[in-house]
Order: structure tokens, then C-alpha cells, then sequence
């Protein structure tokens, strides 16, 4: 049976040579409980090589739950680390929209807070940030509506605030950076992203990401080893079959030798 070479990918990432094979995407860079298909796997390591991610510090992965479509997900760190590098990037406000009952004969006030504090009474309408660039007169500015993205989650009930900020960062980054940041979306914009994975992404160490990559660096050295030690057998085999048995002489002395 002839074996075929696993398709691979290889690029750089800050001076570090990521290398990725539908095989250790599908073992180490997907989660959630469903199979994804070659084609799900093929496009996620298309799209890390485009856009420089390296899923190995979670900067992005494949989630796919059930049948529903895979989805690939990229952290917020990815976002600013993209912005960053580019010339042209001077900085990000960001905060909530708020709703807020005036004193006495003042009427109901709507405000954008910066920063994720809200006061007691205040009630929480929605996120908005604003992207600077010094190659344009005017900010890219996003506000988000926190009824299109609460999940009445777990994380979500207890960070509201800061979910909601962070849904207007990227969208605003997104906007203001489409060629570094275009077809990316963050686990907090995708309607079938689960709490749980957000808790594993959020918890995971830099020490666990380069476990990952370890893990993947061996398996793949596993499997060099195990196609060459297929070849180095099939001429011992020979040789062994064409090995003769021992052949019983006897010498003069009446005494029985044993010759190979």
C-alpha cells in the first residue's frame, strides 16, 4: 500500500516557524464535541498561514459542535497584536453605553461611559469604542447592542460589561484594519460559542501552550520514525530468510560439531 504525504503548512510568526498538518489541527487545535471535516481543516490552516495566527499560543482555533458548521475563532490579543504592527495605529477608547435616570425633573439619559464601571441604578445598554488612525481625519467608531450578543451565560451574567466592551473593541479594530483583520471573529461574536470553552481558552497557560506544540512536534517525529523503521525492515526480513540452518558434522574423533 502506498502511503501518501500528509498535506503541510509552514510559516513564521515572530520569528517563530509554525507548522501545521490537518493531523495536529483536528488532535490539538480543535474543540467542542463534533467531527470537523478535510475541509473545515484545510480552510482553518489556510486561514492561520493569511493572516500570521499561531494557534499554538490560542491566537486561534477550530470549534465545532455537533453538525453545525465549524466556526474558527481568534483571540482579542490577535486583534491588538495586528493593530499594533501596523504603522498607522495610534490607539483605541473604549467603554459602555448606559442608560441613566436624571435627578428630580431631568429625563432619562443615555451615556457613553468609558471604561466598564457602572454606578448603582445605572442599566446596561450596550458597548462602543473608537479606533484612531493617523492616516484619517475622523476615529472608526463601532456601538454594539448588548440584546444581539447576551447569552445569559454563566460569563456573561457575571461580566456583562466587560464582554460587551470587548464585542465593540474588535468590531471597531475590524473595521479600521480590514486587511489584517478581515473574516477573524472572536469566540464572544459567535452565536454557538460554549462558556466552557471560553473558561478553557481563558485559563490556558503560556507553559500549556508550548505543551501543545511539543506534543504535536512529537507525534510528528513519531511518525517519521515509524515510516522509516516500515523501510529498514523488509531487508532484514530478506536477510533472514536466506539465512542457512546449522548443519551437524562429525569429526574424526567420533565428536559431533555444530556449523552455521
Amino acid at each position: 500500500m502506498v502511503q501518501t504525504k500528509e498535506i503541510k503548512a509552514t510559516y513564521s510568526v515572530g520569528g517563530n516557524e509554525i507548522t501545521l498538518t490537518p493531523t495536529t489541527v483536528a488532535t490539538y487545535l480543535t474543540r467542542g464535541n463534533g467531527k470537523v471535516t478535510e475541509q473545515d481543516v484545510m480552510l482553518f490552516i489556510s486561514l492561520c498561514k493569511f493572516n500570521k495566527l499561531n494557534p499554538f499560543l490560542n491566537e486561534a482555533y477550530l470549534v465545532k459542535y455537533g453538525t453545525q458548521p465549524a466556526q474558527m475563532i481568534t483571540s482579542k490579543e490577535a486583534y491588538f497584536k495586528r493593530a499594533e504592527e501596523n504603522a498607522n495605529f495610534k490607539g483605541i477608547r473604549s467603554g459602555i453605553i448606559i442608560g441613566r435616570q436624571g435627578q428630580k425633573d431631568q429625563p432619562w439619559q443615555v451615556l457613553e461611559v468609558e471604561g466598564c464601571f457602572q454606578a448603582p441604578g445605572d442599566v446596561l445598554l450596550g458597548g462602543w469604542a473608537e479606533v484612531y488612525r493617523s492616516d484619517r481625519d475622523y476615529p472608526v467608531v463601532a456601538k454594539v447592542n448588548l440584546n444581539e450578543y447576551d447569552k445569559q451565560q454563566s460569563v456573561w451574567n457575571e461580566k456583562k460589561s466587560t464582554m460587551i466592551a470587548k464585542i465593540a473593541k474588535v468590531q471597531a479594530l475590524r473595521e479600521a484594519f480590514p486587511t489584517q483583520l478581515g473574516a477573524m471573529y472572536t469566540a464572544e461574536e459567535v452565536a454557538e460559542y460554549s462558556e466552557v470553552e471560553a473558561t478553557q481558552v481563558d485559563a490556558t497557560s503560556q507553559t500549556q501552550a508550548t505543551s501543545a506544540m511539543e506534543k504535536a512536534k512529537q507525534a510528528m517525529a513519531k511518525s517519521v520514525a515509524e515510516k522509516a523503521e516500515s523501510v529498514e525492515e523488509i531487508p532484514q526480513e530478506a536477510t533472514a530468510t536466506a539465512e542457512p540452518e546449522a548443519v551437524k558434522v562429525e569429526s574424526k574423533d567420533g565428536n559431533k560439531m555444530k556449523a552455521n
